[in-house]
């Protein structure tokens, strides 16, 4: 297959294939597909909810279906869709199969496949590729060819978008590896790096987020330590930090749908292999014992200001899993608010990003507007840039008299809030 042939076919318009798909479009005949026709008709009238691509005319060579029709002339397949856990936190892949049958009904003899979803290493041979053999009645590596090339794209962070990160690119044989690594190398300026098989890959990308958790799970837990020390950790990491070597991280809540959901991949592939990787899984039970902590904290600050507990109102301040982002998959916000319920605590929430009917549909949770002198807590759980522009006095505003400000990232000077993690 040559480069000038290519005819692109995203499946999943979310926060990877979006913008993945415009970048495709300003070079090649590019069609995003979804299976959601609201998310279709959005696009189509040039609104992106993700807010990760601001003009969607840039890609000329792009244009939007859920009409399975529409992509069966296409000839590299792209699948970027989620790769969520379960309720006992085991891998669901549901959507990748579900994706695999759509790519399995329409490819043809010759064409390439490519995943970006984030997977434990064999999940794109042994799960995936069975999938389209058995619906296309094709062969892999005969037939048709495949490629793994991880997403990398940070929600939310204008200053790195996926024009500015390297993408790791592999292929099926040595031939589709150099193919795939010319194809995004054509639009990718930061460059390409082509590891060597489709599970080193797969690898390379698992280990990016469980890194990140297991050095997060630490400066959580050495919170936990200092807060029992009487220590304030901010403090402590800005005084380490002056060390070159030193890792800079804040404690707090672990979500998303990334580094929250990750590692249970590689945990789950590593135990089936006949290996417990015990940092790997305490490090996940730190990390999401976070919530329960929080509420702890909160509780013992508000008993020493004599304010009650029980049937105390408590305002949350952010609901996504990350500031300035709409995104709330896998929020650990919402298991806060159930912490805290479980003292008898009445929660309430605001969030100037989040969708309210998005995040009523998926957590049952509804947004209140805050009131003032009303709560004897409120948390600032999601340093939005509406927050800190406002600054804690504004903030302050919504308590009663002697009521605790848990500033939760520490986003303020610690002489400004009474609690911070």
């Amino acid at each position: 297959m040559r480069l000038d042939s290519v005819r692109i076919a995203i499946i999943g318009l979310g926060y990877v294939g979006l913008p993945l798909a415009t970048e495709f479009g300003k070079r090649y005949e590019t069609i995003g597909f979804d299976t959601s026709r609201k998310r279709i008709d959005e696009l189509r009238n040039g609104i992106d909810v993700t807010g990760e691509v601001e003009d969607l005319s840039v890609a000329s060579g792009l244009r939007f279906s859920d009409d399975l029709a529409d992509i069966a002339s296409c000839n590299v397949y792209i699948v970027a869709v989620p790769t969520p856990i379960d309720i006992d936190h085991k891998p669901d892949l549901t959507p990748l199969i579900s994706a695999s049958k759509t790519v399995g009904k329409v490819i043809s003899k010759g064409d390439i496949v490519i995943y970006e979803s984030t997977v434990y290493p064999g999940a794109t041979e042994d799960d995936c590729l069975p999938v389209i053999e058995a619906l296309s009645g094709l062969r892999f590596n005969e037939d048709f060819f495949a490629g793994y090339s991880p997403e990398r794209i940070n929600p939310g962070d204008k200053a790195r978008p996926i024009t500015k990160i390297v993408k790791v690119t592999s292929g099926s044989t040595p031939e589709v590896a150099d193919f795939l690594d010319d194809l995004y190398r054509s639009i990718i300026p930061a460059g390409t790096f082509k590891a060597s098989s489709i599970r080193v890959a797969e690898a390379a990308k698992i280990i990016e987020n469980t890194q990140r958790d297991v050095n997060i799970a630490l400066i959580n837990e050495l919170s936990m330590v200092f807060s029992r020390l009487g220590i304030d950790t901010a403090d402590v990491i800005e005084a380490a930090a002056t060390k070159w070597n030193f890792m800079r991280l804040t404690p707090g809540l672990v979500g998303g749908h990334c580094i929250g959901v990750d590692p249970y991949y590689l945990l789950h592939k590593s135990e089936r292999s006949g290996h417990i990787p015990d940092i790997i899984r305490l490090s996940r039970e730190i990390n999401d014992g976070m919530p329960r902590e929080v509420a702890r904290r909160l509780v013992r600050a508000m008993i020493e200001q004599n304010l009650p507990v029980k049937d105390a109102k408590v305002l949350l301040l952010g609901a996504t899993f990350k500031e300035d982002c709409p995104d709330t998959r896998n929020t650990k916000v919402i298991a806060l608010m159930a912490a805290l319920q479980e003292w008898g605590i009445d929660t309430e929430i605001d969030d100037p990003h989040a969708d309210p009917k998005e995040i009523s549909e998926e957590y049952g949770v509804s947004f209140t507007k805050p009131e003032d002198g009303a709560y004897e807590a409120i948390v600032l759980t999601v340093p939005h840039k509406e927050y800190t522009a406002a600054g804690p006095q504004a903030l302050r505003r919504y308590l009663k008299p002697d009521g605790v400000f848990f500033d939760l990232k520490a986003a303020f000077d610690k002489a400004e809030s009474d609690l911070r993690l």
